[in-house]
């Protein structure tokens, strides 16, 4: 009873909160609630009745395994329960999904009692969470004569789990909510500082928006019972930034429907809209919840008669309404004419978001539910010899003959599994790909563990190359919540096959090293596909695509992801970079180049940019291609000369084996296998037998873009502009201001160098600056806090190797110990320097933020407002995005420099330099 008392304390403290019981996954508290249920005089017993039927989580929890054995026993007749018959046994363990109950039903349809073995063979033929032990019992059973075991492979064969399913409705009714104008951030939905309840989704889903919103959208449902919500960004983009399942999970726990009554907390089918569409990532994670999202276009850019965009007096185009989405607005989605309606006036077509496929999305119940569908029916039609019946929509392949191949086309017919052979494929193809490296962080892995668990996966896919567990976004503080969540986290994921930064045996020192440096440094091969839980999954080698928890835990169960070739927009440079500018300056000054080229258009949004950067290594490319995450690109893609790409090889190899070295790699030596693979990509290269990855020269793109490095004249800086009159142009990162255009004057409260923006060679920067300022003016005396926190341990490894270190630890007022690394967030800062941890730091906002309303300086990628700083009462805040000298400067100063003071700190310093290549890189 120990156990379920401690449950019931935590039921009250929850109460308190206006929360109800947690969701059960623990084995042991449900082995006593079960106790309960059979003493009929047990004065718990209702409760625990429950909490077995409605509070029990699936799929392959501890607590699952429990359930499914006692629904067993019922239904065998080893024991009755009054209130649940051997057919609402069965109805339950048809809501379990997969792992323990799929080997119950299997256990009761192999059985030799018919009449359950055909109520087990009807439940199982409405399952697909099967797996390969799974089929092949039922394929040995089906050798052996087994009539039941045929009977279930030939309804899987003609994929009834999938045709019985009820059809989508020809109309859908909708009320309109603007969730904000502009662009909305995950962080407006699924806020950073909250990370630590996202496992925890009721609690979780108290932050989204403001409890104002929330209390709108529930009078909203009162007054249309019959309609769901449909939440807008109005004048912008709806799920820009992180890749958030938690963010799509509470919309649809305000928003959405009930997916099982027997599983708490867990919703389906949102709806989602935005006048300038939905980010690719979110609308990923809205299709695995089998939701909605639309691009409304209901604001255009308004043309006078001669067809001329109309400006205002800042030269930014002038937006006219072409219809109201206003909050209250009933609208209806017709899913047969794939249209929107207001009444009888047709809106917009929306065929775009109700395709074949995306069709079966919403009428399974979200995208998990077909992946595995259609992997089930190919192999039962195999066992038994037949045709798969011609049930789901047809992969879309898109073949022009004549035209060349983008790097990304090459890259996903490479990978392609199962499409028609000897075809090659363009953009628009829906391709299934074999995916090489997984990813997933910290802050977002307890979901991917449930979504592991929900989907019934207990070992990672034998075709994932090698696969990593981050301790990055939880590293700057070690409080109780990552205390609670880290080590359980990390402890699943090794099992489950990962290589994780930190050891459950404690064997290796914790690493908490930003996961898109390591997972840059673990792609050995520029053909390879990514897949990694954060939107700045944007490797420098290879295509790699930011996803949420859910697309990560697929790629981990079964090696595969599933999208549409995506369009490419080529990017090359031309012209000198000048002596004292940094890359990073050419990367703020790509978006505002190609912002002024398409006259306003991103083209760069939804699309793969293929950056034509081969003379920079892949530490300081990445620079680039993490960036465009927030130039809202799906990916990017690094174009390399082969002696580069070489370079960049040898450094990979080297941290790799650091790795092993610390004691990292796993009993199937995953890591060896990297250098393995290097190794023999570098020969590739170096015998002339494969290149380096280059596009056709007869490839066709969205658009092309040529930055010319000569216009580039002074520091670039994107600024959320935070007082800009028109509020859908606030906190984007389109804003990008040349280092004049603040005079020299504009006050700077905090500067924070890191993220994964950073590099080896910013670091060095950082200590041959504050060198250059002693010799200069005869000490450093800075008049801001100072924030520095390496990307990793090897990078600070490299730099007491090279001394830089030293210099570093000279100038700083803090050091980071991992001996006694800090339980509590730092809410005061002091203007001296700070070496923090590796890690992501101030970037992620969840544990460490500036002071309310302070002006932020940084190196990092996010400037969403709330996420680095929030506002106070007295004025904004902002976060402002720079390079590094810029930052260092600013924070010596006080104040963003002018550009006489900064080409003097700058002077002799070895920037991160760029020459674009002399030699056009296609074949």
């Amino acid at each position: 009873m120990n156990i379920y008392k401690e449950y019931t304390k935590e039921i009250e403290e929850r109460k308190a909160q206006g929360l109800h019981p947690k969701p059960i996954d623990d084995a042991e508290l449900l082995g006593e609630i079960i106790e309960q249920i059979k003493d009929p005089q047990n004065e718990h017993r209702e409760d625990s009745l429950n909490f077995f039927i409605y509070n029990t989580l699936p799929g392959t929890t501890g607590a699952a395994g429990v359930k499914a054995k006692f629904l067993k026993e019922i239904i065998s007749g080893q024991i009755a329960i009054e209130e649940i018959t051997p057919a609402f046994a069965f109805e339950l363990l048809s809501h379990m999904k997969g792992g323990p109950s799929i080997e119950v039903l299997l256990d009761l349809a192999l059985g030799t009692d018919a009449a359950i073995a055909k109520e087990a063979a009807n439940v199982l033929k409405t399952q697909v969470f099967l797996y390969d032990a799974d089929i092949e019992r039922l394929r040995e059973a089906f050798r052996s004569g087994n009539e039941i075991a045929k009977e279930i492979l030939e309804s899987y064969a003609k994929a009834e789990f999938f045709t019985q399913l009820p059809e989508v409705p020809e109309e859908i009714k909708i009320v309109t909510y603007i969730a904000g104008e502009g662009d909305i951030s995950t962080d407006l939905l699924s806020p950073g500082n909250q990370a630590h309840s996202r496992s925890d989704r009721e609690l979780h889903g108290k932050c989204m928006i403001t409890p104002q919103a929330q209390a709108e959208i529930r009078a909203l449902q009162a007054q249309h019972p019959d309609k769901s919500v449909m939440l807008i960004a109005e004048k912008g983009t709806m799920g820009v930034g992180s890749s958030r399942m938690s963010g799509v999970n509470n919309v649809a726990l305000w928003t959405g429907k009930q997916a099982s009554p027997y599983v708490p907390f867990v919703n389906i089918a949102p709806i989602v809209g935005g006048t300038n569409g939905i980010s690719p990532i979110f609308l990923t994670t809205v299709d695995v919840t089998g939701g909605i999202g639309i691009d409304l276009k209901n604001w255009v850019k308004k043309v006078d008669a001669d067809g001329n965009v109309v400006r205002n007096e800042s030269n930014e185009p002038i937006l006219e309404e072409v219809y109201s989405v206003a909050t209250g607005t009933v609208l209806t989605i017709n899913t047969r004419k794939k249209k929107l309606y207001n009444g009888d006036r047709e809106l917009i077509d929306i065929a775009r978001s109700l395709t074949p496929q995306k069709m079966e999305f919403i009428r399974a119940g979200g995208s998990y539910a077909i992946v595995f569908g259609k992997k089930i029916q190919t192999v039962a039609a195999e066992i038994l010899g037949v045709q798969a019946a011609p049930v789901f929509a047809p992969s879309k392949e898109i073949s022009i003959e004549g035209q060349g191949l983008t790097a990304v086309e090459k890259i996903f017919n490479k990978n392609a599994v199962g499409t028609t052979p000897g075809k090659v494929l363009h953009a628009g193809s829906d391709v299934r790909v074999k995916v090489n490296i997984v990813g997933s962080q910290d802050t977002t892995g307890l979901m991917t563990a449930q979504e592991l668990e929900s989907m019934a996966a207990t070992v990672i896919s034998s075709g994932v190359d090698a696969a990593y567990q981050s301790g990055c976004h939880t590293a700057s503080v070690w409080d109780k919540k990552a205390q609670a969540n880290i080590p359980k986290l990390m402890k699943f994921m090794n099992e489950f096959g990962l290589i994780t930064a930190r050891d459950p045996r404690g064997e290796y020192h914790a690493m908490t090293d930003v996961i898109h440096k390591v997972l840059n440094d673990i792609t050995v091969d520029e053909w390879a596909i990514i897949i990694g839980g954060d939107s700045h999954t944007r490797m420098s080698k290879g295509v790699a695509f930011g996803a949420d928890s859910g697309t990560v835990a697929l790629a981990l169960a079964t090696g595969e992801a599933s999208m549409p070739i995506p369009e490419s927009v080529k990017v090359t440079f031309k012209g000198d970079m000048k002596e004292h500018m940094d890359f990073r300056d050419v990367v703020h000054a790509t978006q505002a180049q190609m912002l002024a080229q398409y006259n306003g258009e991103n083209v760069f949004q939804g699309r793969v940019i293929e950056v034509h950067i081969g003379t920079l290594p892949a530490d300081q490319a990445f620079t680039f291609t993490d960036w465009t995450a927030e130039m809202k690109a799906k990916a990017s893609i690094c174009i390399s000369q082969d002696d580069t790409l070489i370079e960049s090889l040898e450094i990979a190899k080297g941290r790799i084996r650091i790795m092993i070295e610390k004691g990292m790699d796993n009993k199937n030596q995953v890591l060896q296998g990297l250098i393995d693979k290097a190794n023999k990509r570098i020969d590739e290269i170096r015998l002339g037998i494969k290149p380096a990855l280059t596009p056709d020269a007869n490839a066709k793109y969205y658009a092309e873009v040529v930055i010319d490095l000569d216009l580039i004249a002074e520091p670039m800086i994107a600024d959320p502009d935070v007082n800009n009159q028109d509020v859908s142009k606030r906190y984007t990162h389109d804003t990008i201001r040349p280092l004049s255009y603040y005079e020299g004057s504009k006050k700077v409260d905090l500067g924070f160098v890191g993220s994964c923006m950073v590099h080896k060679g910013d670091l060095k920067v950082v200590s041959q600056m504050l060198r250059n300022l002693e010799k200069q003016q005869g000490k450093v005396e800075f008049h801001a806090p100072l924030v520095v926190a390496a990307p990793t341990y090897n990078i600070i490894d490299e730099l007491k190797e090279e001394g830089d270190w030293d210099l570093l630890q000279k100038y700083s007022g803090f050091e980071f110990n991992d001996l006694f690394p800090k339980n509590t967030a730092r809410t005061e800062y002091e203007n001296m320097m700070y070496l923090e941890r590796p890690g992501c730091n101030l970037c992620m906002g969840n544990q460490e933020k500036a002071a309310k309303g302070d002006t932020v300086l940084a190196t990092s990628t996010r400037l969403f407002q709330g996420r680095v700083v929030e506002d106070s009462e007295r004025k904004k805040g902002e976060s402002l995005l720079a390079s590094t000298p810029v930052v260092v400067l600013s924070a010596i100063l006080g104040r963003i420099p002018n550009m006489e003071e900064y080409t003097a700190a700058v002077e002799g310093i070895n920037l991160t330099k760029f020459s674009p290549p002399i030699k056009e890189m296609s074949r």
